[in-house]
């Protein structure tokens, strides 16, 4: 009898021991940039996360186990995320990585991440040197920097354009995207006749003109809000007006037509996500988030959500969170986020999925590529300038 009551108290304490261990949270590290230039950017990422973890949670958690998103401030610095990313592997014991906003400061964190063998999943990050020959850990969200720029290529040489205007910064991504941009072009027969640099905003004013000069069909810059904002005010004091004016990144901000009022109108940008896509989840994703956060998400917060989403399917697929299994899921899976088909190839980069033209019509951003999911259509060229 006493023996039948030490058997049964071992299993209760066994019982015991495995449901305390059943509820270790699974604890997914990051770093993002909630202060510094990319600020916008990286507390948009961040409150996407946050809400896939609230959403799982209240779900059922992941493999029996709750989720808990650790995360700390990398101030826009790549030195800094990549400290913080060894803090988080080494200190904080995390089971996996999602990483930061820009090319820069991800291509420094997944450094760290490499040298621990840990899978990282990479959000808004597209630089090719990120999937650099022999990493085997990064596996990327965004559409590859080299195509970053296709779909806004395709509709101008598709509306008549014969020429191009390149103004872009000196980060890897805008050098990236630009390259890209420039073997599209060939391939499409567009000519470039402007492809300069502008790495401060007292650049913009003689860069306008010599736009205006050239009368490129089609000018394409790479920047961000405050350069985007800036440039376009520059072609107005300028009196440029080409009968296509396309961004990368800044376009695609609510901010951008809130600081240029009227002069963003025509204005087209390339984006990964708008919340009027006819896409499964697309709607309800962005009245929950404006629920919770009290304004409408953008691309960025789509894509943090998305980020959760991907592991989470990828840990359910591996049965654990052991790093290695996890690592091949990401690799191999092929899956339907909130941001469309994900699918990578041999180097874990991002193949299954594509960017969205916007213009800006009428005080908003309107959807007018691809054809068959496009809202609006595209206006070209331009209304000459009152």
């Amino acid at each position: 009898m006493i023996r039948n009551l030490l058997l049964t108290l071992c299993t209760f304490a066994l019982c015991l021991a495995a449901g305390v261990h059943a509820l270790e949270p699974i604890r997914i590290g990051t770093t993002q940039s909630l202060s510094g230039p990319l600020a916008e950017f990286g507390t948009n990422q961040l409150r996407g996360l946050q809400m896939w973890v609230h959403d799982i949670n209240g779900r059922g958690a992941l493999l029996g186990r709750p989720v808990e998103l650790v995360h700390y401030d990398d101030g826009s610095d790549p030195a800094r995320s990549a400290q913080l990313y060894g803090r988080l592997i080494e200190q904080d014991k995390v089971d996996l990585l999602i990483g930061p906003y820009s090319s820069d400061i991800t291509l420094a964190a997944s450094r760290v991440a490499e040298q621990h063998d840990m899978p990282m999943l990479t959000l808004g990050a597209s630089a090719n040197e990120i999937w650099a020959p022999g990493n085997r850990n990064i596996v990327g969200m965004d559409t590859p920097s080299t195509r970053y720029m296709d779909i806004a290529l395709e509709a101008a040489a598709a509306s008549g354009a014969k020429t191009l205007g390149l103004v872009y910064g000196t980060t890897k991504f805008s050098l990236d995207v630009i390259g890209g941009v420039r073997s599209k072009a060939r391939e499409l027969g567009l000519q470039v006749v402007v492809d300069e640099s502008a790495d401060t905003m007292d650049d913009l004013p003689a860069l306008a003109r010599r736009l205006g000069a050239a009368n490129a069909d089609v000018v394409l810059a790479i920047a961000y809000l405050d350069g985007g904002v800036a440039l376009v005010r520059a072609l107005k004091q300028a009196q440029v007006r080409p009968r296509m004016l396309a961004f990368a990144v800044a376009a695609s901000l609510a901010e951008f037509g809130q600081q240029l009022q009227g002069d963003a109108e025509g204005i087209v940008g390339v984006t990964q996500w708008l919340r009027g896509i006819r896409m499964p989840g697309a709607q309800d994703f962005a009245y929950r988030f404006r629920q919770l956060y009290g304004q409408n998400p953008g691309a960025y917060a789509a894509l943090g959500y998305s980020g959760g989403q991907v592991i989470e399917a990828a840990v359910r697929l591996a049965g654990t969170t052991e790093k290695a299994a996890v690592r091949d899921q990401l690799h191999t899976m092929v899956f339907n986020s909130l941001m469309g088909n994900f699918k990578v190839d041999q180097d874990g980069r991002q193949v299954g999925k594509e960017n969205y033209l916007l213009q800006w019509q009428g005080k908003d951003r309107r959807l007018v590529g691809p054809e068959n999911l496009a809202e609006a259509t595209l206006i070209y060229p331009l209304p000459p300038l009152p």
